[in-house]
């Protein structure tokens, strides 16, 4: 059950409040999906399922048709469930063409970029396509970390170009973070808004920076998570005191689910484009952590069956028993309610930086990105400062300054009582 101040949060975002005015409603009738991977064929069936034709491309047919054969499974499921009939998953697929011509992006209203995270990778796809699509059409990335203004360039209408975040699995998460570059027009962003209300999700509008809002606050749940194994802390309790804290599960499984390369590489490319704070704060227990993962362990998380748990095959995943030989575990000596604080904080604390940075827009939008983007603990990212009590929460943050590191300062402008009281009061 959702509380009033959530749901008032929804009702404005569903308003359009964000939406720019002056520009008639649109549907996107044709839609074109490059990268059949994990969130590729999840963009391709939201928009299928709400009666968008989708040309689904990959660098092979047959890579695109196995994409196409995941979406028959998750529709099988829903019909199973009795969520639709058979008959209806028949008309979602006969809207999905497969494909590894990109001359058949053509048409297409719309086109979402939704493969690996490396920039050269992406560009190297706009640079091949960017001629054979038609002048108004809206070119995207899904990227979750890439600054959407660097792939603009390869663009030959950057006013027409424009991030659109994707959570997993997309069928199932309802955020969608657009990201809108310098150069986005306010058409453009008007358009997209109404896709994504079209395909029934909730449009949160932000603007471009290393990691925007959602990656760059919600990796530092994982971040602290990883940090707190560091310092000893048992990953049995760190992730219990994750739940405990009010997210769905812990940071440790999080990271394992994303893939420990997938961050690897996220942190690559922000590192890229980062101010020095974010930098200093890239440099730590955490950041010795994922190199160790990664690079001496090869754990990669559930991709490869092994992360921070073992997933074996044909039984319940478990915690990897070597933890503590490398990263020595023992009773730890801080108290649950700190290690709560830090996950908690963490995050809060890099969202006013995103708020004070004009990444962020709105605190409507922040709290329910947070509460939709990640499972941040209901009634959301900022709601959580005035349930805590300002005061307090500028004296807590100061503790935590003080005893863990400076990552933990508040904003410039939104380092006492009475810049917070007022900030809060914006909206």
């Amino acid at each position: 059950m959702l509380s009033g101040i959530v749901q008032n949060q929804i009702k404005k975002i569903e308003s359009g409040f964000a939406r720019p005015e002056g520009y008639p409603k649109t549907q996107i009738k044709k839609v074109g999906v490059i990268g059949a991977g994990l969130m590729g064929h999840g963009i391709s069936l939201v928009s299928s399922f709400n009666g968008i034709e989708v040309i689904l491309l990959d660098k092979t047919e047959e890579l695109a048709t196995y994409g196409l054969l995941k979406i028959n499974k998750i529709l099988k499921n829903k019909i199973d469930r009795k969520e639709i009939f058979p008959n209806e998953r028949e008309q979602i697929l006969r809207l999905i063409y497969v494909t590894d011509d990109f001359s058949l992006l053509k048409d297409c209203d719309l086109i979402i970029e939704a493969v690996y995270e490396d920039e050269k990778l992406k560009s190297d796809i706009f640079k091949n396509f960017k001629k054979m699509i038609k002048d108004d059409a809206i070119l995207s990335s899904n990227t979750s970390s890439i600054p959407i203004s660097k792939l603009a360039k390869y663009s030959n209408h950057p006013e027409n170009f424009i991030g659109i975040h994707f959570f997993s699995p997309v069928h199932k998460m309802k955020l969608v973070e657009v990201i809108i570059a310098k150069e986005t027009s306010l058409q453009t962003i008007a358009k997209v808004f109404d896709f994504i209300t079209q395909i029934k999700k909730i449009p949160i509008i932000v603007n471009d920076g290393p990691g925007f809002y959602t990656t760059r606050v919600f990796m530092r749940y994982v971040m602290e998570g990883m940090a707190l194994l560091y310092e000893g802390c048992s990953p049995k309790s760190i992730e219990l005191i994750g739940k405990k804290a009010g997210f769905p599960v812990g940071p440790l499984t999080v990271i394992d689910e994303i893939g420990l390369k997938v961050a690897y590489k996220i942190r690559s490319e922000n590192k890229k484009s980062s101010n020095k704070r974010m930098m200093d704060s890239f440099n730590g227990a955490w950041d010795n952590v994922l190199d160790k993962m990664i690079n001496e362990f090869g754990r990669f998380g559930r991709s490869n069956k092994k992360g921070f748990y073992n997933y074996p095959e044909n039984s319940k995943k478990y915690l990897w028993i070597d933890i503590d030989k490398h990263f020595k575990t023992m009773k730890s000596q801080v108290s649950e309610q700190e290690v709560i604080d830090r996950l908690l904080f963490s995050q809060i604390i890099e969202a006013l930086y995103c708020y004070e940075e004009g990444v962020l827009n709105s605190i409507f939008e922040a709290n329910i990105g947070s509460i939709y983007g990640w499972g941040f603990p209901s009634p959301g990212i900022f709601e959580f400062i005035n349930e805590y009590g300002i005061k307090n929460f500028v004296r807590r943050s100061q503790f935590l300054s003080t005893s863990y590191g400076k990552y933990f300062d508040l904003p410039p402008t939104l380092n006492n009582v009475s810049d917070i009281k007022q900030f809060l009061q914006n909206d």
